[in-house]
């Protein structure tokens, strides 16, 4: 007892440092979020389709090889007409992962049950080293 009493800041220090190492591993991708490996899985073994919810601009700069383009704005209208098939797994990606974020209620809303967001967006696919095309 004397040991904790005496080393209170210590113990204090370790355990608060022992919270740091874990808060990555904690902060894993969300429910509705997947990694660039689990998306290339999602497109070879169930015909996923990647969707980019980037501006046009954005996304002639750099976007998955195969995405198809509907801004964030133009969701509900365009993409019935862009991904017909529900039962699809769609993928949600975004220069950072934030926009396609608020973009999957939106999706899920409009009946495609399977989406899901690519956790850190572009810039994680990019890191992955996977292919990316201009327009």
């Amino acid at each position: 007892m004397d040991f904790i009493i005496n080393n209170w800041m210590l113990i204090a220090v370790a355990l608060a440092s022992g919270g740091m190492l874990l808060w990555p591993v904690l902060q894993a991708p969300g429910a509705g979020a997947l990694t660039a490996q689990g998306a290339v899985q999602l497109i070879n073994r169930e015909k996923g389709i990647v969707v980019d919810v980037s501006e046009p601009q954005e996304y002639a700069a750099g976007h998955v090889a195969g995405a198809r383009n509907v801004p964030l704005a133009q969701l509900e209208q365009r993409l019935p007409e862009v991904v017909k098939n529900k039962t699809l797994p769609l993928i949600l990606v975004c220069a950072s992962g934030v926009r396609a974020k608020r973009a999957l209620p939106t999706v899920k809303k409009l009946g495609y049950d399977k989406a899901q967001v690519l956790a850190g967006g572009l810039k994680a696919w990019k890191d992955a080293n996977l292919p990316v095309e201009k327009a």
